[in-house]
């Protein structure tokens, strides 16, 4: 029997145990929500060391219990020597190596930003012990991370400071491998002791920056120095029964928005059927166009994406072009990616939606051997171009496709909750929710078959990816309306790994976490 666990304490949901348990402990301790979860982002950037680090970037999204909601983007622009100078002869940012090493690591400066919002929080050593422990005393490898670190291995062993850090015995990590990470453990109690900001100005950022330097990547000690989180106010769609939030630019939160804004002015009632799954996959393309015409760093953007999101007259006239019987036709450039997302809620009702990513797995693959961070490789999406969306500029900030949810049901339901997964992130959003919003059981809403528009990890297929556990008649139906399926495997990464809380209007809250993933609800 499949049931969606509950409490009243607290609740945190993760794609690792360990870390929904390190957030588990600060709520016991009496910490807010938001503590919680830096404790989880710290953990996560431990012990899934190939979906996100503390050399990555971070997006946050909180509902305060009095139904304020703000968010905190720490998103890390490009050096200011990478320039379209230092990429001559390529065609494209290398995917891996220093030269995709190109921008700042925002995430710390995430953690920063929603530590202020704490009123007395506790020690940073306290929310940082967990991390420490297990990057001491070493963490098990899992078999998703041992088949990652297989795959990848051939692009990532030569890189700068990787083989050390994850080819310890001189091999790609294995399933039940005790991994200890020495460096990064030094690197988190520095932290603990002189505060976030020295990631950025002070011991830890010389030590980053002598690496970088060593590795060849553009950034500089200045570009750390000059970087800092910022505290946007969330995009925000009205549907019927609920409000729903996501991150601003240059995330792809305007997307996720707008495929339930759309869908919702469908009308489609239930789900499993055709009307829901097309519906949303036809929903997907009118936002995903959008989304690659306009999203970008807001700086260089000249289109309102919370006008959009605010006129009914708009959003009738992008739903009125969607064709309930056929499928759009679907020449598309998908956007890659590997990320964490996790959720907490607390006593109080605070929610907290988090995203925390180095891009592709492992990042560029650059590991810096003082500090034991793996440096993501954001900034690979640039185009080398002198104008143009997502043109290389120094000093702009990349397009991100991560984006950390959250919703409000009119009956005092709030919802957090999201995905890894790029591309996959706004349709596995809109699969969850829109399951969970019509009745269905929101552990169930998580486990149940999912789709995938566009392209995976290292394939060039762009079809419409379906999990083998959807009825027959359905798949028929979809294929018959121009739909180019492929079957892949029941409970695929591919699909990503969701997490969802909810928090109903007694105090109850409820949580659910991914098959998918090696993770688990911890509550108390």
């Amino acid at each position: 029997m499949i049931h969606t666990p509950s409490s009243l304490n607290g609740m945190v949901t993760s794609p690792h145990h360990l870390a929904s348990q390190a957030g588990l402990d600060i709520l016991k301790r009496g910490g807010t929500a938001a503590e919680a979860a830096i404790a989880v982002a710290a953990a996560l950037a431990v012990v899934y060391p190939h979906m996100n680090s503390i050399g990555g970037d971070s997006f946050w999204i909180v509902r305060e219990p009095d139904g304020r909601v703000h968010g905190v983007s720490a998103c890390g622009a490009a050096a200011q020597a990478a320039t379209l100078d230092l990429y001559k002869g390529h065609t494209t940012v290398p995917w891996r190596g220093p030269l995709a090493a190109n921008t700042v690591a925002g995430t710390i400066s995430g953690w920063e930003a929603l530590l202020a919002t704490v009123h007395n929080p506790l020690p940073l050593e306290k929310l940082l012990e967990r991390a420490i422990d297990y990057a001491e005393t070493g963490v098990v490898i899992t078999k998703g991370g041992a088949e990652i670190a297989a795959a990848k291995d051939a692009e990532l062993r030569d890189q700068y400071g990787y083989g050390a850090a994850f080819r310890p015995d001189g091999a790609p990590l294995r399933e039940g491998q005790v991994l200890k990470q020495p460096a990064l453990a030094r690197t988190l109690k520095k932290l603990a002791h002189y505060g976030l900001r020295d990631f950025y100005d002070g011991h830890v950022a010389k030590e980053i920056a002598t690496d970088l330097k060593a590795a060849g990547s553009p950034v500089s000690a200045e570009d750390l120095k000059a970087h800092a989180a910022t505290t946007p106010v969330p995009l925000t769609t009205r549907i019927g029964g609920a409000d729903l939030y996501n991150m601003t630019p240059p995330t792809q939160g305007f997307a996720s928005l707008l495929i339930l804004a759309l869908y919702d002015r469908l009308k489609v009632v239930g789900t499993e059927h055709f009307a829901h799954v097309h519906g949303l996959i036809e929903a997907t393309k009118q936002a995903f166009l959008l989304r690659d015409r306009h999203i970008g760093d807001p700086a260089y953007m000249d289109f309102d994406a919370q006008g959009l999101l605010s006129d009914s007259a708009a959003l009738d006239a992008l739903a009125a072009r969607i064709d309930r019987e056929h499928a759009l036709p679907w020449p598309h450039v998908p956007q890659e990616g590997d990320t964490v997302w996790f959720g907490v809620i607390d006593r109080e009702g605070r929610a907290v939606s988090a995203i925390q990513s180095t891009y592709f797995e492992f990042g560029s693959g650059i590991v810096l051997p003082q500090t034991g961070i793996v440096w993501q490789n954001r900034g690979a999406s640039f185009r080398l171009t002198e104008t143009g969306w997502n043109a290389l500029k120094p000093g702009r900030k990349p397009f991100h496709t991560l984006n950390p949810a959250l919703a409000v049901f009119d009956d005092g339901r709030v919802m957090s909750y999201g995905t890894m997964g790029g591309e996959g992130q706004p349709q596995t959003q809109a699969a969850v929710f829109s399951r969970y919003a019509a009745g269905v059981p929101l552990q169930i809403s998580v486990i149940m078959p999912r789709w995938l528009l566009g392209k995976t990890w290292g394939e060039e297929s762009v079809t419409l990816k379906l999990e083998e556990r959807f009825d027959p008649a359905l798949i028929a139906q979809l294929k018959s309306a121009g739909h180019q399926v492929e079957m892949v495997p029941h409970f695929t990464s591919v699909m990503g790994h969701a997490g969802a809380l909810v928090r109903h209007a007694n105090g109850r809250i409820e949580g659910a976490s991914d098959p998918r993933s090696d993770g688990s609800v911890a509550a108390w």
